[in-house]
């Protein structure tokens, strides 16, 4: 099965049983090592070793030394003879057989050297006293004891083994568990689901992963939301004008409206609605998916305001509305795109100028914050709610629901506006108050 916890349940039984084996193995191979030294040292006369130990201290070599194993002290002699008796092999430093009883040795192993009682002469080892147990004593309870413990040690890995493959398999399953549920969310969210979220559980990277998956899905969630919600502003700003044309022209066609100057002037009065609509349109997708065009240059702020100033001027004088400039001296220069710079100030001073009275005031102002220049452009009109200030940046949205689209606007300048603030590298914002005005203002970096 290509499962990703069956794959880890398998990995955990391996490692297990390979880790059980070798640990096996090396027990049983220290234990019969060790068990085969302490038999051989329990058959040893114990004073051979003293006494080959003070033979080679006398002649400092090992030749002659058959005679201390042919007139062995003690009852060692009688001992050799009896059946099962040890065989004595000694070998020298190196590992050379100077004597042997069994016959079969010319040098010893490593390994039959560690088995071996090492002769020691001024903390050297000098040579190598190998006791070779007769028939015997391999068959008897030593042996029986030696099986014992290896049956042991086999019974023991093998429940150990099917433990570990238990555990394995159990613990992989707890691991993969939040990744299945993690596939079947994002299979239901490829299917339309949206609101499909999964619980954020496991270990650290799996945690991670599944905080990501819901950010992802509350993001799309939001962007199909707030694309739904644009269709039906896009479909609810284009019937408007739309049908004041169709209901004029079919008005004249059945000769309700006389065919006049006056009645074409009106339709074509809708039709410039509807195409400064599909170009704010335009300039919204372009401003969302990052495609705007700037055309950057060096601008003065000072200058900036005040060519904006006089474009407005007669606008604002025809409304009895007195419009001022405020520059700090001394401004830096600014890297910015003048053409849609003028097309943000424009939108913010229409706005202004539709809900100033006459008699009011418009400040268009330029001052330095920090790393930035900010401009503002600041009325005298009714203000804004804390409600009114937390959507007015958002599409198709008017603080006067009531008014009409020839006076109140398409809804998507503020919106456009900040896009294209943002597309500087600047910030925008709006400070207000219930009958205190409002504050438009944005940020541009400074020039560097």
């Amino acid at each position: 099965m290509n499962k990703l916890w069956v794959k880890l349940g398998l990995a955990f039984a391996l490692v297990t049983l390979v880790g059980i084996a070798i640990a096996g193995l090396l027990a049983n191979y220290q234990l019969s090592t060790g068990f085969h030294r302490y038999m051989t040292q329990n058959q040893v006369d114990i004073r051979l070793v003293p006494a080959l130990q003070a033979y080679y201290h006398q002649n400092g070599s090992w030749e002659g030394v058959e005679s201390i194993f042919q007139a062995p002290a003690g009852n060692q002699q009688e001992r050799s003879k009896g059946r099962g008796a040890p065989k004595h092999t000694l070998a020298d430093a190196s590992g050379r057989v100077v004597y042997d009883e069994t016959g079969s040795y010319q040098t010893l192993s490593k390994s039959q050297r560690k088995q071996a009682i090492p002769i020691e002469q001024d903390g050297e080892t000098v040579g190598y006293l190998l006791i070779s147990v007769g028939n015997g004593g391999s068959t008897g309870p030593a042996q029986a004891f030696l099986t014992l413990i290896t049956q042991s040690l086999v019974q023991a890995g093998i429940v150990a083994g099917l433990l570990g493959l238990l555990l394995g398999f159990l613990i992989a399953r707890h691991l993969s568990n939040p990744l299945d549920r993690l596939a079947r969310a994002a299979r239901r969210l490829s299917h339309g689901d949206l609101g499909q979220r999964v619980p954020v559980s496991g270990s650290d990277e799996v945690m991670e992963v599944m905080t990501a998956f819901n950010e992802m899905a509350e993001a799309l969630q939001r962007s199909e939301q707030l694309r739904q919600n644009m269709i039906a502003d896009i479909a609810h700003e284009l019937r408007t004008p739309l049908s004041v044309i169709q209901g004029n022209l079919q008005a004249m066609l059945d000769g309700v409206y006389p065919m006049t100057e006056e009645e074409i002037a009106r339709i074509y009065d809708e039709t410039l609605l509807l195409n400064r609509l599909v170009n704010d349109l335009r300039a919204l997708t372009q401003a969302e998916a990052g495609q705007l065009h700037l055309n950057l240059v060096s601008v003065q702020p000072a200058g900036l305001i005040a060519e904006v100033a006089e474009m407005f001027g007669a606008a604002a004088r025809e409304l009895d509305i007195s419009l001022e400039t405020q520059s700090a001296p001394a401004l830096p220069l600014i890297q910015a795109d003048p053409d849609r710079l003028r097309q943000v100030f424009a939108n913010l001073i229409s706005n202004a100028l539709r809900h100033t009275t006459a008699g009011g005031r418009i400040t268009l102002a330029a001052a330095r914050a920090g790393d930035a220049v900010r401009f503002s452009v600041s009325d005298t009109g009714p203000g804004l709610t804390p409600e009114e200030q937390a959507h007015v940046f958002e599409r198709f949205w008017r603080a006067d629901a009531s008014r009409s689209r020839d006076k109140g606007g398409s809804g998507l300048g503020l919106t456009i506006a900040r896009y294209l603030i943002e597309a500087h590298g600047g910030e925008m914002g709006v400070e207000s108050a219930p009958g205190q005005g409002a504050v438009f203002w944005f940020t541009l970096p400074v020039a560097d």
